[in-house]
């Protein structure tokens, strides 16, 4: 008979898996965290719930190890999303456009979209808007928490810009004074508008 494995201690796990999570995310483009650690943790043999990292461990996982691997070329990568981040957010400056997700937190990857979200009076505007501009979309809808006890689903345009895809989230407009929870944190989402964007490209 096989000599039996030590046990793995549960952070210990959560970190091994973390960080090939997080490799996952950044060889093959995967966006959603959930997938990622399971496979991860499959990929790994550490299946035991204890051994799943949050949501939070998995984005420090792929900021470390896009540091690592990548340092100059997502720096790269990164300033050109933001700038076309600010286009974007030009494009639907009627409806106070706030940057938010990977793009802002500085852990997007080559495939990441933009994501934004816009408030108006109703989604139909921010699709007449589009239309008027001759910008082809897709509709979407996206379930996000307002609350920690409740979830509304939004409505959302995902459209072709420049070299990268958008997502519009739209909000009403006093949604813009509270922010969704986000799923990584459990907070509630940071959120960026044109300035702050701008400020960010100059930093770096």
């Amino acid at each position: 008979m096989g000599r039996k494995k030590k046990p793995v201690p549960n952070d210990r796990a959560r970190h091994v898996v973390a960080q090939e999570a997080a490799r996952i995310i950044v060889e093959q483009g995967i966006q959603d965290y959930r997938v990622a650690k399971t496979k991860a943790a499959e990929r790994l043999n550490l299946t035991d719930r204890g051994s799943l990292p949050r949501n939070s461990e998995i984005e420090n996982a792929v900021a470390e190890h896009l540091q690592l691997f990548g340092r100059e070329s997502h720096t790269d990568l990164l300033r050109g999303l933001r700038k076309a981040a600010v286009s974007a957010m030009d494009l639907l400056a009627n409806f106070a456009p706030r940057l938010v997700g990977p793009v802002l937190r500085g852990t997007a990857i080559e495939n990441s979209p933009i994501n934004l979200h816009v408030f108006a009076d109703s989604s139909e505007l921010v699709a007449l808007a589009l239309d008027e501009q001759q910008v082809s979309y897709r509709l979407f809808e996206r379930r996000l928490k307002s609350r920690r006890d409740q979830s509304d689903t939004f409505a959302g345009y995902r459209f072709s810009h420049g070299n990268t895809f958008v997502e519009a989230t739209v909000f009403p407009y006093d949604g813009v004074r509270q922010a969704p929870i986000s799923p990584i944190d459990g907070k509630p989402m940071k959120r960026a508008d044109k300035r702050e964007v701008l400020t960010l490209l100059d930093e770096s």
